[in-house]
């Protein structure tokens, strides 16, 4: 059995049961205060490799002291004053620039053992031999950033000194921005790049000066750091040290999904959200309004997400049971246990007592499309010796039921949800390193009511 076939099959039994450990929500470091410092280590695949790269680590034991690809998630609020201290142990200088962000003050904490920091270019910069160098800026602006290393940006950002930073408004934490359009039910953190490995190779072997970028040719794409179908086990798995973050979202029907996307590497890319459009309501920490206070009004809705390098988008995705063409909560035609009510007597946006086509969202079945009540699956399957079954088939149509499925398939669907593939939509960025299914893929669930998402 190959090295690749072993991980996909290892993580295909790990996920098994990933809703009981996956979160739903947005992993990072919280405070104002950090220490990070730049280091060197390896990378995992999910063909069977490893690659040398370059990351920041959390000091304050996240990780316990390795360095991240990407580095870590920054999460701060308005108004916050953040200050981030980095330590040097790379054998050429690094810093920290936080693009969006006014008033950065940079300053040499102390002097390293060599008795200087290093005035860059762009900022200053922490030199080797352990120097030191402290960012403080004023978190102004609610929204999705990318920080990243302001020295020979061409190798450092490849190498893998970046991450994301993302700032909470004044209005709360379940808010976007500071208006009540931007309100959302969960969040996720979609951080796309990609890798060069013979670059990487060239660092380990100490030729840098061999380093070509006009013959720039990635043959790894990352999602969060991972490469699928890595990106799809749990946080923090302890066999992935170096790359912490995962990336299954997930939701029910009439939620909210707020989508952070950045694009943290040199190449566009077109991230793509099957099950519905979504709206993108604020550019790189910017809401997309037509005047100061309007809200998104300008927002656009979209069925792929074009990750411009170097840009943040923050996208609304919703999904509900309308116009499916059937009972999304199962037909009596099927199974009498399958009845239920779909009472529509309130707006479940508004709350106002005029219906609005779907069942109330304080129903036992929400957001089923009420038209389509009762109405059993369109299709006659076959019988189940005449299909195939994807891992992800639950063996019932019917949203929170499960069917009959032969041993040993299925499996990574228990609670009967509905699977969307969300992927880049370059095909090569499916792969890794030409054998697929990897790159940037992963899955939203849509869960049934009652299906806890922590």
């Amino acid at each position: 059995m190959t090295k690749s076939i072993m991980r996909f099959t290892a993580t295909a039994l790990l996920l098994a049961g990933f809703p009981l450990t996956l979160p739903a929500g947005i992993d990072g470091l919280t405070g104002t205060n950090f220490s990070f410092t730049a280091k060197q280590d390896y990378l995992s695949t999910a063909d069977g490799g490893s690659l040398l790269f370059w990351g920041y680590s959390d000091d304050g034991g996240t990780t316990l002291g390795l360095p991240q690809y990407p580095g870590p998630t920054l999460i701060v609020n308005q108004g916050d004053t953040v200050s981030i201290t980095l330590t040097n142990t790379l054998n050429e200088p690094v810093s920290l620039l936080f693009p969006g962000q006014t008033g950065v003050t940079a300053n040499c904490s102390n002097g390293g053992a060599d008795g200087q920091c290093v005035a860059g270019k762009l900022t200053m910069e922490a030199g080797i031999d352990g120097d030191e160098v402290t960012y403080v800026f004023s978190a102004d602006q609610p929204g999705t950033y990318m920080y990243h290393s302001g020295s020979h940006m061409d190798l450092q950002l490849e190498m893998g000194l970046l991450g994301a930073l993302i700032v909470r408004p004044s209005l709360g934490p379940d808010y976007a921005y500071n208006h009540a359009a931007t309100r959302f039910d969960h969040e996720y953190l979609f951080l796309l790049t990609e890798i060069d490995p013979r670059i990487h190779l060239q660092v380990a072997l100490n030729l840098k000066s061999l380093v070509d970028n006009a013959d720039y040719f990635p043959v790894y794409w990352l999602l969060n750091g991972r490469t699928a179908p890595d990106d799809m086990s749990p946080a923090f798995a302890d066999w992935l040290p170096t790359q912490p973050y995962n990336s299954v979202p997930r939701m029910h029907p009439g939620e909210k999904v707020l989508m952070r996307v950045v694009g943290a590497g040199r190449d566009l890319h077109p991230f793509h959200h099957h099950g519905n459009h979504a709206s993108i309501i604020a550019r790189d920490g910017r809401l997309v309004e037509s005047a100061p206070g309007a809200g998104p009004d300008l927002a656009e809705q979209v069925f792929t997400t074009s990750t411009v390098p170097g840009s943040t988008s923050d996208a609304i995705f919703e999904w509900t049971g309308e116009h499916m063409g059937w009972d999304i909560y199962g037909s009596t035609v099927d199974d009498p246990a399958l009845a239920h009510d779909c009472s529509d007597a309130v707006n479940n946006t508004t709350g106002e007592a005029v219906p609005d086509g779907y069942a109330d969202a304080t129903s036992d079945y929400p957001w089923e499309w009420c038209a389509d009540h009762d109405k059993h699956f369109p299709v006659t399957l076959p019988e189940t010796q005449d299909l195939f079954f994807g891992a992800w088939w639950s063996g019932s149509p019917y949203l929170g039921s499960l069917g009959d499925l032969p041993p040993g398939e299925g499996g990574l669907n228990p609670n009967g949800g509905y699977s969307y593939m969300w992927h880049s939509h370059t095909e090569k960025e499916l792969t890794n390193n030409d054998i697929y299914p990897g790159g940037i893929l992963t899955m939203m669930i849509i869960e049934a009511p009652g299906v806890v998402i922590e």
